[in-house]
């Protein structure tokens, strides 16, 4: 059977214009490389429509730490309990936290408020133990009242284990991360306990001050409208957040960083390419507006 075949030149000009018009599809030609970013998965979503700018093993579950916090927060506030009751750490708080160091000692007492908000901005694994067992029915209650919001909110990849996050059976995917964090957005006091930048509680006959554990609700250029941070060995260093960058509202999920401080530098580092990218957008447009005008 006689077969016909492409001159060499012309096949392999086809590959490139196909290539490059695949390329052209993926990445725009204001953002035409990835971040830099060194965690080991990241999502980066444009809240207009929900269209994902950026994304790195976005569907794989993984440990997510005290972002766990998020989920605690959001059951016990669907719960209505009165946030002004008194709630007082125990020697079995202690215990379910691995007896981990906390500045609330076994017998303080603190409203189930300070309780939500300690364990958001400060990352209280006690505060969120003592809400997750005083949560009506008990801490078995609120353990399947949250995955019951998981599967509510379409996180499919998502099982939660403990109310602090110390457990590394807690395990989400980026995707579902974002769906946590646009929830938890939703609410007006996981925002803003979520982003207070310090808070001094009394424990015990002392005032303790607190500080937020994510360095960007301290920063001016950053207008974060809810955060949590993580860390387990498992898990490595871990962030969400949603923030108004350049009038674009996104949500930023990483997990897995390297070190302390790069799940920082990483969301710095996403800020600083859509900044870029959208200036490229912007003076595009500028000379398209010339070109049409004949200026």
């Amino acid at each position: 059977m006689n077969q016909t075949r492409r001159p060499l030149p012309i096949l392999l000009f086809c590959l490139l214009a196909a290539g490059a018009a695949s390329a052209a599809q993926v990445a725009p030609s204001a953002q035409n490389k990835a971040p830099e970013v060194r965690s080991a998965a990241v999502l980066v979503l444009d809240r207009a429509d929900d269209s994902v700018i950026y994304s790195r093993r976005a569907s794989e579950a993984a440990p997510i730490a005290s972002i766990t916090k998020l989920m605690t927060a959001l059951v016990v506030l669907d719960s209505s309990q009165s946030l002004d009751e008194s709630l007082q750490i125990t020697a079995a708080d202690r215990a379910r936290t691995q007896n981990l160091a906390s500045r609330l000692a076994v017998g303080t007492k603190l409203t189930r408020r300070e309780m939500l908000r300690l364990a958001l901005m400060s990352s209280e694994n006690r505060a969120a133990q003592a809400l997750c067992r005083s949560y009506t029915g008990g801490e078995s209650s609120c353990i399947a009242a949250m995955n019951a919001k998981a599967v509510e909110l379409g996180m499919t990849h998502a099982h939660f284990q403990d109310a602090t996050g110390l457990s590394a059976r807690n395990v989400a995917s980026p995707n579902d991360l974002a769906k946590l964090v646009v929830a938890a957005n939703h609410n007006e006091l996981i925002r803003e306990f979520s982003t207070t930048p310090s808070y001094a509680a009394r424990v015990g006959k002392q005032l303790v001050q607190f500080h937020n554990t994510d360095p960007l609700v301290r920063d001016p250029e950053w207008q974060v409208s809810v955060q949590k941070t993580g860390h387990i060995a498992a898990a490595g260093q871990c962030l969400v957040l949603q923030a108004l960058i350049d009038g674009r509202d996104v949500v930023i999920v990483l997990l897995n960083s390297i070190g302390k401080y790069t799940r920082v530098a990483d969301a710095r580092r996403i800020r600083k390419w859509l900044s870029i990218a959208e200036l490229a957008v912007a003076g595009s447009q500028r000379g398209s507006s010339h070109s049409a005008s004949g200026t």
